[in-house]
């Protein structure tokens, strides 16, 4: 039977629905896939700029860990040197020191001396026994023990005693070896004041002296009356320098006659009067 008009036209539009949902079935998949596709390169993109950034950061760890670890060096490297400095102070320098410093006095004055030997010379000023008939030496002990006195050298203004009995030495140090702004120590009885201890730096050496010789090393320890013939020491616990004179109403200006003076002072006294070296 034939299809009727009606029919005709309800099979057509059915047909053209049927088309038209192909259509856009097909343009909708096309379109996800497009969506797919666009997604998926975006995905891959913000892998690579992930994986870029977590290898900069990894690279940003491992630099900041070198730099922590060069810093960390650098701050113990400091530290120690710090330390160093802490440890190159003076106390056990001049607890070493002290058992080999005297009080040099006499019925007129009073001055410091130190002990060269072990077995009781001791050095001190010249001037310091000037006028006086008997010299006694004050160990830090506090005992009074009267010293013989050997001889001086008036130039250098050096002067050689002896006590009896064992002691604790100061070494005498080479002046070549002396150095502009190391630091040093004055031990010495300034103004009555027994063993006292300042701290200071050399200013200058081979200064000329009341002498004219350019024999003295300048420093700003302080030095007071008393503090003549004691001994000025280096961070070794050596002697550098007998403090000798300060300029008349000036601070940290204090002389010291230097090492090597000294020894040549004191040997030329005992060649002379023991017919023998000492230092």
């Amino acid at each position: 039977m034939p299809l009727q008009k009606h029919h005709k036209i309800m099979i057509g539009s059915f047909t053209t629905v049927i088309i038209i949902f192909m259509i856009t079935s097909s343009a909708l998949i096309y379109f996800s896939l497009l969506r797919i596709e666009s997604l998926t390169a975006q995905v891959k993109e913000n892998q690579l700029e992930t994986q870029s950034k977590i290898n900069e950061l990894s690279t940003n760890i491992i630099q900041t860990k070198e730099s922590l670890t060069l810093l960390n060096k650098s701050f113990k490297s400091e530290i120690t040197e710090l330390k160093a400095s802490a440890s190159a102070d003076f106390s056990a320098v001049i607890e070493k020191s002290i058992p080999a410093v005297v009080t040099i006095k006499t019925d007129v004055s009073q001055g410091t001396g130190f002990i060269i030997t072990d077995d009781g010379y001791i050095v001190t000023n010249a001037h310091i026994l000037v006028g006086g008939r008997e010299v006694f030496a004050v160990t830090s002990e506090q005992r009074t023990i009267q010293a013989d006195f050997i001889g001086y050298d008036e130039t250098l203004d050096i002067a050689l005693l002896k006590i009896p009995g064992d002691y604790n030495r100061l070494n005498l140090a080479n002046s070549n070896n002396i150095q502009i702004g190391e630091k040093v120590i004055a031990i010495g009885n300034p103004l009555g004041l027994q063993f006292s201890v300042s701290e200071g730096i050399i200013s200058a050496k081979d200064r000329p002296g009341p002498n004219d010789l350019e024999a003295y090393i300048q420093t700003d320890a302080a030095l007071n009356p008393g503090n003549s013939g004691g001994p000025l020491i280096n961070k070794d616990g050596k002697v550098v320098g007998i403090n000798n004179f300060k300029v008349g109403g000036s601070e940290s200006l204090g002389f010291a006659l230097e090492s090597d003076y000294i020894k040549q002072a004191v040997n030329d006294i005992a060649s002379q009067t023991l017919g023998q070296s000492l230092v």
